[in-house]
């Protein structure tokens, strides 16, 4: 998958937080920004191949970026609504849209945003990752050992999928936490130890043996 620019306009935490944690695992480059910055944001639409806007009340902000957007920008929009406001949601028409509502899971979030920056697009080479006997599809975020695929939260994918792909390399908890989780994630750093356990368990004895504790300092992949 060829790497791809996104502009992510929102005024909420919580979906910044959201979509920080899915966009860091994906092929992006990111400009972030709030509703009040878009016209000097999107001063050069071109630059960007997809507009991830969050809609007000009023839809007045989503109107804005689809003006912005209907001319010869190429750019892709993903619109996110409240549920109180799907009744009088209308995608937009004059570029290529979708949507997904406040508060959507960060599958759910990660599915659109692939299809609109990859459509169709087929696993190449370089989206498998392969350790002994498990193969990682970087393009699916699947993971299997031997034929058989483990069922891996995403949370507990991306901890393993950032791990593998950054092996011999020893991160702090707190790292994980920004890397994996996103920096502005306010849980205890233990989470990483739970994550870790329960990867662990879903690898089996010896592909676990890969992932391990540095004490005093945090977890390595090792190869």
């Amino acid at each position: 998958m060829s790497r791809k620019h996104v502009a992510f306009i929102a005024d909420s935490l919580d979906n910044a937080h959201l979509f920080q944690q899915v966009l860091s695992g994906l092929d992006v480059d990111v400009t972030p920004g709030s509703s009040v910055q878009i016209a000097k944001l999107l001063a050069n639409p071109s630059d960007f191949d997809l507009i991830i806007v969050e809609a007000d009340e009023a839809m007045a902000t989503v109107a804005n970026v689809e003006q912005m957007l209907s001319g010869e920008s190429g750019a892709n929009m993903l619109v996110i609504v409240r549920q109180q406001d799907l009744t009088g949601f209308r995608l937009p028409v004059q570029v290529k849209s979708d949507f997904v509502v406040h508060g959507a899971s960060a599958d759910e979030c990660t599915a659109r945003i692939s299809q609109l920056l990859w459509p169709g697009n087929e696993s190449s080479v370089s989206d498998f990752i392969t350790v002994d006997n498990m193969s990682i599809n970087l393009a699916t975020y699947q993971v299997k050992v031997g034929d058989e695929p483990l069922d891996f939260t995403y949370l507990e994918y991306a901890l393993l999928a950032f791990l593998v792909t950054h092996p011999n390399r020893t991160y702090s908890r707190d790292a994980l936490l920004r890397r994996v989780w996103g920096f502005d994630y306010y849980g205890g750093s233990r989470t990483v130890d739970v994550h870790v356990r329960r990867i662990r368990a879903k690898l089996g004895p010896e592909l676990a043996q890969r992932l391990e504790t540095v004490r005093g300092v945090g977890y390595l992949w090792s190869i």
